[in-house]
């Protein structure tokens, strides 16, 4: 990982598709990931590990299966380890993400989301 200076927005200018997590910088066994959301995920867990979502832009849902979590610029929410969820976003979100290095995505459902982590250009 580079020492250089990293611009958030300018690292979100670069990601063409959602869903697709890039790793902005890393800190001990933690990467912090910048994203695009849109439409609807798929609902998983992830058994080992809290998911901590900051929006920057845009509004996100993370559907609980006993609530609705909104989250607008600005908000973060943490995602406990082991609860099932199911972020979704009607327009297009700006997003960070901080999880333990080797967290999938899709957490335990895998499937046709499963991306990669992707570095930045």
């Amino acid at each position: 990982m580079s020492d250089d200076v990293r611009n958030v927005r300018q690292a979100l200018s670069g990601i063409k598709d959602p869903w697709q997590p890039h790793r902005l910088v890393s800190i001990n066994d933690y990467d912090m990931k910048v994203v695009k959301l849109q439409g609807e995920f798929v609902w998983h867990t992830h058994p080992d590990t809290d998911e901590l979502f900051m929006v920057l832009s845009g509004e996100l849902t993370i559907h609980l299966r006993d609530r609705d979590v909104v989250l607008g610029p600005d908000d973060v929410f943490v995602v406990p380890r082991g609860v099932e969820h199911c972020p979704e976003a009607n327009g297009e979100v700006h997003a960070i993400l901080f999880e333990p290095q080797g967290t999938v995505n899709t957490g335990d459902a895998g499937g046709d989301r499963t991306s990669p982590l992707r570095e930045l250009d």
